[in-house]
């Protein structure tokens, strides 16, 4: 590949992505020469397009992360983590059962893409299970018209389902961290490997200041995120922020590192990955 100086980033229209990215966007940091376009995709969309290969810097699902290891590093920042929280399913009604698998048999479930983590997990948690593919912003509309009879959420959808009338049915980061004692690996950013190291190693310590900016000056990088806040408050969308910008998005640690490893690893074991991944990051 002929490097050049203009480089894509492909993440979420979501707070806690407009949050990391916001002193690249707003150049708040020594960008070192480098120029940025920033393509805002639902996180299925940017899936696929790094399964093609076509964005030099992206955020994907980790379980699509198993799928384009040829392609693409990990950055060692930039993760989305659920520890102790993360994808929920609800419904429009509690349950009458406490057995929440026994009551989602042969239910079938709106999800959000088959390559987001969210659905690895909760193949994980249930095996084979019927469902529907919408975008994750029609979730709550698929259930209501009774397209599906539960949904699988991601996004502000885990703060907001109550006040849009569902109940939960069970946290998918709770039964993680309650599994195994690691956080939930969610999302992560991306590098194509054919890209010149030391062209890797800069963007790689750009995005770091980024998100080290807008944990140092939490407020005015919140405010630039509000647009992308759907249906959340000033309050609600720096919690959400909060939860998925933090120390793991800073580095992964080795527990979140060990993270990625379990939850790869024990998606092989159940035959929903088709081979052991190694997990390279760029440092």
């Amino acid at each position: 590949m002929i490097a050049t100086d203009t480089y894509t980033i492909g993440h979420s229209p979501d707070p806690d992505d407009a949050f990391m990215f916001y002193a690249i966007a707003a150049e708040k940091i020594d960008l070192r020469g480098y120029k940025f376009r920033h393509q805002l995709e639902d996180i299925e969309t940017l899936n696929e397009r790094a399964m093609r290969g076509e964005l030099e810097i992206s955020a994907v699902s980790i379980h699509a992360y198993a799928h384009i290891t040829a392609k693409y590093a990990l950055l060692s920042c930039g993760a989305s983590m659920g520890d102790g929280y993360g994808p929920l399913l609800v419904c429009p009604h509690e349950m009458q059962t406490s057995d929440a698998r026994e009551w989602l048999r042969g239910k079938t479930i709106a999800v959000p893409g088959t390559m987001t983590s969210a659905f690895l997990a909760l193949q994980l948690y249930l095996g084979e299970f019927q469902h529907v593919v919408v975008p994750f912003d029609q979730i709550f509309n698929s259930v209501k018209s009774r397209r599906a009879e539960a949904g699988l959420i991601i996004h502000e959808g885990q703060l907001t389902y109550a006040r849009a009338g569902f109940h939960k049915i069970i946290d998918l980061g709770e039964w993680w961290t309650s599994r195994t004692g690691l956080p939930l690996p969610l999302g992560g950013n991306v590098l194509r490997k054919d890209m010149p190291l030391n062209v890797q190693r800069d963007l790689a310590a750009i995005l770091r200041e980024s998100i080290d900016y807008g944990l140092a000056h939490r407020e005015e990088a919140v405010r630039h995120s509000m647009p992308y806040a759907r249906d959340m408050d000033d309050k609600l969308a720096s919690r959400f922020i909060g939860m998925y910008v933090n120390e793991y998005t800073r580095d992964y640690g080795e527990r979140g590192r060990e993270a990625i490893r379990r939850f790869l690893g024990d998606a092989r074991a159940a035959g929903y990955v088709a081979r052991e991944v190694t997990v390279e990051f760029v440092e």
